[in-house]
């Protein structure tokens, strides 16, 4: 099931309409209030979400899914009225995991989602990786670290993976935004440090073990 969060009816509707005849499950939702009741009672596989929303905004509603353990790993792709370099990042340094420009054509928004939801799908068949004190359960999508539950979002969690299964490798900022972020836009790596950073701090005494290579980038360490 998708949900889609969009204030204009029209959009609303087409979105959802041409959603469901290509075979998926959707949902259309005009605000805040309403969207969080539809995900009390049934989280969603994946949520489209409008940049510009009245009420409460679409990054208090990003911020609010990331923080719950129930909904943290949920794919979403932020709809915005600008292709902005900083509308981008913004995005993205707020949890994002895909991003779409207005005006957009339905098959390239069709294609998007599936191309998420395949990947998230993907990246649940493995079973767990191991260093030290730090635990990544895959297909639990869990992330024990010195023996407690971190909550992680689902770009945090697909980073820390990425770096824990290439041990020991150095990767730039601009392959990582390819390999986890599938994003391949010269600059705007700012996004990858501020995950970074984020994931350093919520791994506690493991977090050291996600070194920073000078000159270079990122690499695990542990």
């Amino acid at each position: 099931m998708i949900y889609y969060v969009e204030d204009d009816p029209n959009i609303r509707d087409l979105v959802v309409y041409t959603l469901r005849q290509t075979g998926m499950e959707a949902k259309g939702f005009s605000a805040a209030a309403p969207f969080f009741a539809a995900v009390a009672e049934a989280a969603p596989e994946l949520v489209l979400l409008d940049i510009m929303l009245p009420g409460e905004d679409e990054l208090t509603i990003l911020k609010k899914l990331r923080q719950s353990s129930e909904t943290a790993a949920i794919p979403v792709i932020m709809i915005t009225a600008k292709d902005t370099e900083y509308d981008t990042v913004v995005g993205l340094d707020a949890g994002a995991d895909d991003y779409i420009a207005k005006p957009f054509g339905m098959m390239e928004l069709v294609a998007r989602t599936k191309a998420l939801m395949r990947r998230t799908a993907a990246k649940d068949d493995a079973e767990a990786i191991t260093a030290g004190a730090l635990t990544v359960d895959i297909r639990r999508h869990l992330v024990t670290a010195g023996g407690e539950n971190v909550v992680l979002t689902l770009k945090e969690f697909e980073l820390l993976r990425f770096l824990m299964e290439n041990r020991g490798a150095a990767f730039t900022r601009e392959k990582l935004l390819e390999r986890v972020w599938d994003l391949g836009y010269g600059g705007g790596t700012r996004t990858v440090d501020v995950h970074i950073q984020t994931l350093r701090q919520k791994l506690g005494a493991q977090g050291g073990m996600i070194e920073t290579v000078r000159g270079v980038g990122y690499r695990f360490g542990g």
